[in-house]
């Protein structure tokens, strides 16, 4: 049969893993695609630059609209990340006959719904598994899989990077700081890992999983997104002791008929499948009204597992499984979209971490604030501190460890505007959500 003729937008990290794929594995790939998957061009920005795989002068080009306009290219492959100029090569495939494979979560989240209607319109067809949790299948669960069911809850731990650094410092008892350059040692995180250990990149991930399983389309500006930037090694050393893990934990979750939706690094109970999640792994667990709960676990960081989940998306397309698939199943608009919950009215339990002077009547001045506001305080945890600090001084600064009982989460933001004027406590202080 002909071959199915790629052209690569991006032959970076990913686009490194796609390459590589292809040409070893070329003869596994063409039998389960039913016809050779050969790539036609690729855009790069340095003509010069060493790379996994060997291409010759006539297939490199630095101008990516040359690979997305070519006519004997058939699928394009997005994988340069951002919005500019992604959307506009992503819409010049699509005006040009091409089907469109990409990683960018980002595009996806925030102009996913008109790149698909305009795909449907010139009868083309874009996949996107690679732009959340790796190589864990996920889009064709909820998508397909899961079709049966109603989504009701779902809890993700979709960051790769944010995972391996949270394992990295709990289990080598090493520092935030320790951790997160491991990870870029290791081509987990980029060299500015902001996009995710701010957060932002399981939020965008989560708003793509949100509109496939419950039709709302919501960007990360319209729900609470925290990330790990701000936890010590102690905050997993107490939770644990409590016996809890802490993960990036970004929900969804149905409660009495609106959708409850946040990004926060979160304590969550030993025993659960999601707290055992470790390194960078990706791990999802959905709740269907028909099958219960059902876990997705894989690689969720680093070239190969990206890689291999676009080029099963290209083995979908070559053998037409996709294009049914994207034709049918509208998921941009097969659900009436489920209301956002207002952030305020979030009911969980919390975990807050402060330094405060030891004091008398420290913990009695929290507690009142707390209670104020209707907080009921579950347990307390303080170490005993020395007399003196390191400095000879009297009163040392020791830290409290709160867990509360259930409450609102505009109760909470307005006893942390409170607590910010106790002169005992010193900024800053840590709260954290907890699972149950």
């Amino acid at each position: 049969m002909e071959p199915l003729r790629i052209g690569l937008v991006g032959l970076g990290t990913v686009g490194g893993g796609v390459g590589r794929i292809l040409e070893q594995y070329a003869e596994r790939n063409a039998l389960r695609a039913g016809r050779p998957l050969v790539i036609q061009k690729a855009a790069v920005r340095d003509l010069t630059k060493p790379r996994e795989i060997e291409l010759s002068a006539s297939q490199l080009t630095t101008d990516p609209f040359e690979v997305v306009t070519d006519p004997s290219v058939d699928v394009v492959l997005e994988l340069i990340g951002g919005l500019d100029p992604a959307r506009k090569l992503v819409e010049t495939a699509l005006e040009h006959g091409k089907d469109v494979v990409t990683a960018n979560k980002a595009l996806i989240c925030a102009h996913g719904q008109e790149l698909f209607r305009k795909a449907r319109e010139l009868g083309r067809t874009i996949c996107f598994e690679a732009a959340v949790a790796g190589g864990c299948p996920i889009i064709a669960a909820i998508g397909q899989s899961m079709a049966s069911n109603q989504i009701v809850s779902l809890e993700a731990i979709i960051n790769g990077t944010c995972n391996f650094i949270l394992t990295e410092m709990f289990h080598k008892n090493v520092s935030y700081a320790d951790a997160v350059k491991k990870a870029q040692a290791l081509g987990y995180a980029e060299s500015d890992p902001a996009m995710d250990v701010e957060g932002t990149d399981a939020a965008q991930k989560l708003g793509i999983l949100t509109q496939l399983a419950f039709g709302t389309r919501v960007v990360p500006e319209q729900f609470p997104v925290q990330g790990i930037n701000t936890l010590d090694l102690d905050d997993l050393k107490y939770a644990d002791e409590l016996g809890y893990a802490v993960k990036l934990l970004a929900t969804a979750k149905l409660v009495e008929g609106k959708l409850e939706l946040h990004t926060q690094p979160t304590l969550l109970r030993h025993q659960r499948p999601l707290a055992q999640c470790d390194n960078a792994y990706n791990m999802i667990e959905l709740t269907g009204d028909s099958v219960g709960k059902a876990w997705f676990s894989a690689m969720g960081a680093g070239q190969m597992a990206t890689a291999s989940a676009v080029v099963a998306d290209v083995i979908d397309l070559a053998i037409g499984r996709a294009q049914l698939t994207f034709l049918k199943l509208d998921v941009w608009g097969s659900h009436t979209p489920v209301p956002l919950q207002e952030a305020a009215e979030i009911c969980r339990r919390y975990y807050f971490r402060f330094n405060v002077e030891d004091r008398p009547h420290v913990i009695a001045d929290l507690a009142d604030v707390f209670g104020r506001h209707e907080i009921s305080l579950a347990s307390v945890l303080q170490k005993e501190a020395s007399e003196v600090d390191e400095s000879g001084e009297s009163h040392p600064i020791v830290p409290l460890v709160f867990m509360t009982h259930r409450t609102l989460e505009g109760s909470v933001q307005a006893a942390n505007r409170e607590l910010a004027e106790l002169a005992c406590v010193r900024a800053p202080w840590v709260c954290l959500p907890v699972a149950d």
